[in-house]
Parts: C-alpha cells; structure tokens; sequence
C-alpha cells in the first residue's frame, strides 16, 4: 500500500453563502506526485491554502500520518512536516540568495526569537540551505542577490527555499507561472527530482508539464472533484478531455 503522509477528507471551504470547495478527499503518498488541475475559479487555490493551513475548513479533516493537523496554522503545519510554496513569488530580493535559503531553514528552527542571529551563524541551517541551492542547481549564484536572478532562477530559488525546511510533504502552486519554454523544462526535470522520500501536491495549468510529472491526477471544477486517477484513467473521462485537455492532449496514447 502507498505511505500516505497526508490525507485530506471531506474538506469544505465556504466564504458567507459561496461554497469555494465542496467535499473533497484526497491522499498524498510518498514518492508520488499529485496533480491537481482545473480551470480558474475551480477551487485549487483555496485547497492548497486549506491543507497548508492559510485557510481554515469549514468542515472536513487533515491528517499527516495519523495526526489530526486541521486546527493548526502554517507554522505549526510546517513544523509537521508541511512546505509549500506560493504562486506569487516570496523573496527578499535584496538579501543574496543564500541568504534567503538560510533564513528560510532557520526560521523552520525551534527558535524562532532568535531568528536572524542563528541564520548568521547556526551551522545546521547552513548546512540545510547549501544543500538545498545544491538541489535546485543555486550553488554557483549563492552570493547574487536575489532580486538579479531571471524569473526561473527566482522560482528555482523558492523551491530551495521550501526544501530548506526539510518537508516531507510539498505543496507547489503554479511553480512554472510565466516561464519561458527553457525555463520550464529546467524546473520539470527539478520537481521530477523531488519525489524520492516526499509527497508532491503539484498545482499547474502546464499540461505537458502535468501529465509528464504525474503519478496522479485530480479534476476540479466549482468546487468539486469531477475526475481523479492515474493520467490515463483521466484522459480518459470524456468530461475532462472535453474541458480541460487541448485537442492534441486528449489525442495522445
């Protein structure tokens, strides 16, 4: 049976009379990534920000293992093993990239007062934040500032940011947004990278990117789940195929 390091149940997201997502369950394995797809105002958004923690349920369960985790915030999420990152990019773009790669580690630490102090010197999180640029292939721009990286080295350097903080579990919104087709095949052949030991959330309108990363799909429209499975048993939901995929998608073996 698949290691399931994180199951959502049942999840409701309303806002007053607007019901943002309806009932919906999913698991997140270990050494698998789960894409979830949709059009815009499916509801994705609001169930990343709801396992993550940067939203309240209005009903349903988060597990992480067998820990009931929904009443908890982001921080406490992410000390559970939880790491996600946004689709708007979030760096300080005057520090050097190392730099926010360490503070990212140090301030996943127990000792979040003493906060910039140990990300100057705190050994652990600087060993954390190097091997994190390693991964994202950041080491050789350590000492640029971040705000001088091309938008793919910028999202790359979110990337190493949340592995910084050691996740079990990652959560990635829309992390080829605006990238150039060069770009995004450098971040696909990354988030391929990263399934060994975690379970990947991907979320991303990039169908080839979807459908050559995937183990698994999830289908969402209005709030509710219309399809999910392994790429081919979605490809093959005529619902889907006729909504979401481009003609030359549903065409594909």
């Amino acid at each position: 049976m698949p290691d399931a390091a994180l199951r959502a149940i049942g999840l409701c997201k309303s806002f007053g009379a607007l019901r943002a997502v309806t009932d919906v369950s999913l698991d997140l394995n270990i050494g698998e990534l789960h894409a979830l797809i949709g059009p815009n105002g499916a509801g994705k958004s609001t169930l990343i920000n709801l396992l993550s923690g940067d939203l309240r349920a209005t009903s349903g369960k988060i597990l992480i293992g067998e820990r009931d985790v929904t009443p908890l915030g982001p921080d406490r999420r992410g000390l559970a093993g939880i790491g996600r990152s946004y689709q708007k990019t979030t760096i300080f773009a005057k520090f050097s990239v190392l730099e926010n790669v360490r503070l990212a580690a140090q301030a996943h630490s127990q000792s979040p007062l003493s906060l910039f102090g140990e990300a100057k010197t705190g050994r652990a999180a600087l060993a954390r934040a190097m091997d994190a640029l390693k991964t994202a292939g950041l080491q050789p721009r350590s000492d640029s500032l971040a705000g001088s990286l091309s938008h793919g080295e910028q999202r790359a350097l979110e990337i190493a940011m949340v592995l910084a903080t050691e996740p079990r579990i990652m959560l990635l919104d829309e992390p080829l947004a605006g990238m150039g087709q060069a770009e995004s095949r450098e971040m696909v052949d990354l988030i391929a990278s990263l399934k060994t030991g975690r379970a990947i959330l991907l979320v991303e309108h990039d169908m080839d990117a979807v459908f050559s990363l995937a183990s698994r799909l999830t289908v969402m429209s209005d709030g509710h789940v219309i399809a999910s499975g392994t790429p081919g048993e979605v490809r093959a939901e005529p619902a889907v195929r006729k909504a979401y995929l481009s003609y030359e998608e549903a065409e594909a073996p």
